[in-house]
């Protein structure tokens, strides 16, 4: 009876030590604030291990590709900017007030992310470095819209890109998200 106990004990430990680990693993975080840096977290860290496969370190793979769409996909749009509600900036948060000041652009950005994930997705199946409208001269919408914000490019047009491109239009939303809704990391 006492080794069941010992056991039962040892288990609530363990799992007390997983809670306590999670939540200092975003400072502290707790509530919506740590929902939404798991949900970046979630992305980055996709997003990372598709980069490989496009810069060359890592073979191609089309599944995985479709993968690291639909985690970000999932976290984009609707689901990313109901993790920002209002007043929700305090720290361990690297959310700028400037969300909440602006915010149509950011949800505007949300929104592109997820056309941009759901193309990714259907791009997939496309050569990364496919001829049309491949390289950086290429004729394509996209291009204008990587140095625009207030182009779009819609689903059906990113799935004719190469996933590259199409995973280069990604990589592009979330940073300039970064660069004008989160602070510094120190």
């Amino acid at each position: 009876m006492t080794g069941r106990y010992l056991r039962a004990g040892a288990g609530a430990s363990a799992l007390y030590a997983l809670a306590v680990a999670a939540a200092l693993a975003h400072g502290g975080a707790v509530g919506v604030v740590k929902e939404r840096m798991d949900a970046m977290s979630a992305m980055a860290k996709a997003v990372k291990a598709t980069a490989e496969m496009f810069k060359g370190t890592a073979p191609y793979d089309a599944d995985a590709v479709k993968r690291t769409a639909a985690i970000i996909n999932k976290h984009s749009g609707d689901a990313l900017t109901k993790l920002f509600p209002q007043g929700s900036s305090h720290p361990p948060s690297e959310a700028r007030k400037a969300i909440w000041r602006d915010w149509q652009t950011f949800a505007d950005l949300a929104r592109r992310l997820e056309v941009q994930s759901a193309g990714l997705a259907a791009a997939a199946e496309n050569e990364p470095d496919r001829a049309a409208g491949a390289s950086s001269g290429g004729s394509t919408g996209a291009v204008m819209m990587a140095s625009s914000s207030s182009m779009t490019v819609s689903e059906n047009e990113l799935a004719a890109m190469p996933a590259k491109r199409v995973f280069g239009l990604v990589v592009k939303t979330c940073s300039d998200c970064h660069s004008d809704f989160r602070r510094e990391r120190k």
